[in-house]
């Protein structure tokens, strides 16, 4: 038996410390959801200021996402073990910057804890862990024969749920037993271990010929988070939203002639010419803007209507991305079999079912409606991992993976940023809406309980209406879906390959 098992785990075994680095990246982002009440109250966040707090998972996604173009060219030409390094490297000491975040002002110039020191360190922090993704996406073509290739996409896509999974719960227990910033101190001695591992890797394929176009990744970082802050003002519009808006327009353009110009792209030129990469990230955008929806709403859902523990609201989301981990496999095992059309089709339209069902929620709601639905909806988001990403690389040349597999997570990372955005922004202001004739407070008991009831139905209500943009999101998301893998045929087999 352990030698059958051997035998599977072998045309993966170097792929192990990519996938612990993906992992230790991915347990970051959704960390902070159980641990913001805490960091809150540390750094002088009111309740009120939702929207200012949710700005540690926003400026995380944009750290991480500004960083991958870069990066994916850095390792395209140093190789992916060195870039791998480097990212680990930027993450760790992002680490230690947020856990001594409330501490800083008082260093520099003798102030109190200030919330925005924190967001500012986990963009640097986010810098490090977003570039592991497309690395590690880009190894596989040199780690992994061609039908062993769209299960290792599904291996990465898995490391990166289960981080997701993990990062909740482990969040959870840290607030129970020790401060918020032993998550962050914790990381240290990981990814230590991360890089040990990751040195008994071979180093990758080097193409010196390859310029990394460090102005045009400054202006696409720019032109991400200004987008962020005009669609966090989109529930009110203001003069701060239609400038930030404006420019972000305007950068696009400069980064497009920028690209057109150079001799060496960031954003190789070559690769928009090839059909199925193109609708393979206008698929994975929509996909980010769906998957945003269930990792937000699903804890804090837990938290505010249901009244859960953070450990209990991690719990929650437990049901869906564990699903969405082991789903990722599967889709890589049926995509490597019979292509990828199948498996992504077919997790779109499960993922649209799953979260049209979770739109019927009410305050009442009850096992196992809960469980059945998060889990379907994870099952379909896992299927789509691995068949995106092998559309996506599978006409690419040499020396342009690092950069193809950088776009196509980065299109996912700008869609889940959109949509945590637009997110914030709308739910703030349907909630208020809803709750404009309820009260703040009463003496009376039984109408302070009415307050608390209209409360939570209107909180319940926000909640449903993301599941049905979800649910509708990821219906569109058949279209491109299907027009990216009209060309794309399926993995070879051991037969063709040897042929």
């Amino acid at each position: 038996m352990f030698s059958r098992a051997g035998r599977i785990i072998s045309p993966y075994r170097l792929l192990l410390p990519l996938c612990f680095g993906v992992f230790i990246a991915a347990d970051d982002m959704t960390v902070v959801v159980t641990l913001l009440p805490d960091m809150m109250a540390d750094l002088r966040v009111g309740v009120s200021e939702l929207d200012r707090a949710s700005w540690s998972i926003t400026g995380f996604l944009i750290g991480f996402t500004a960083a991958m173009p870069l990066m994916g060219r850095i390792s395209d030409r140093t190789g992916y073990r060195l870039a791998f390094l480097a990212a680990l490297g930027v993450f760790t000491l992002g680490s230690a910057l947020v856990a001594m975040s409330p501490q800083i002002p008082g260093w520099l110039f003798g102030g109190p804890p200030e919330f925005n020191w924190l967001v500012g360190m986990r963009v640097f922090q986010a810098i490090g862990g977003g570039a592991l993704i497309p690395i590690s996406i880009a190894a596989v073509n040199e780690l992994v024969d061609g039908r062993h290739r769209a299960i290792a996409y599904g291996l990465i896509g898995a490391s990166a749920e289960a981080g997701g999974v993990f990062g909740p719960l482990w969040g959870g227990g840290i607030t129970t037993w020790l401060s918020w910033e032993w998550a962050f101190w914790l990381n240290i001695p990981v990814t230590v271990v991360a890089a040990l591992w990751i040195m008994r890797n071979p180093p990758g394929s080097r193409n010196r010929k390859v310029k990394v176009d460090i102005p045009a990744g400054i202006v696409f970082a720019a032109a991400l988070a200004l987008l962020t802050v005009g669609l966090v003002r989109i529930g009110e519009p203001d003069a701060l939203m239609t400038i930030s808006l404006a420019v972000t327009a305007a950068l696009v353009v400069l980064l497009v002639v920028m690209n057109t110009r150079s001799a060496d792209a960031l954003f190789p030129r070559p690769l928009f010419h090839l059909v199925s990469f193109n609708f393979a990230n206008i698929t994975h955008f929509l996909v980010g803007a769906v998957l945003i929806v269930g990792m937000v709403t699903v804890p804090l859902m837990a938290a505010t209507v249901f009244g859960k523990t953070p450990i209990e609201g991690g719990l929650q989301l437990l049901r869906m991305t564990i699903a969405i981990a082991a789903a990722a496999v599967i889709g890589g095992i049926i995509t490597q079999r019979i292509g990828p059309r199948l498996p992504v089709l077919l997790g779109l339209v499960i993922t649209s079912l799953g979260f049209l069902l979770m739109s019927g929620w009410a305050v009442d709601v009850a096992e196992p409606a809960i469980t059945a639905h998060l889990l379907l909806t994870g099952l379909g988001l896992g299927l789509l991992v691995s068949p995106i990403a092998e559309t996506a690389l599978f006409r690419v040349g040499d020396g342009q993976r690092g950069a193809a597999s950088a776009l196509i997570t980065v299109s996912r990372m700008v869609g889940m940023t959109t949509g945590l955005a637009a997110m914030t922004a709308l739910g703030t202001v349907q909630f208020q809406q809803l709750v404009a004739d309820v009260p703040a407070f009463s003496l009376d008991p039984v109408v302070q309980r009415q307050i608390i009831e209209s409360a939570q139905n209107a909180a319940m209500d926000v909640f449903t209406r993301f599941y049905q943009y979800a649910a509708v999101l990821a219906a569109l998301a058949l279209v491109p879906a299907y027009l990216m893998t009209r060309r794309v045929r399926a993995v070879p087999t051991a037969s063709e390959e040897e042929a």
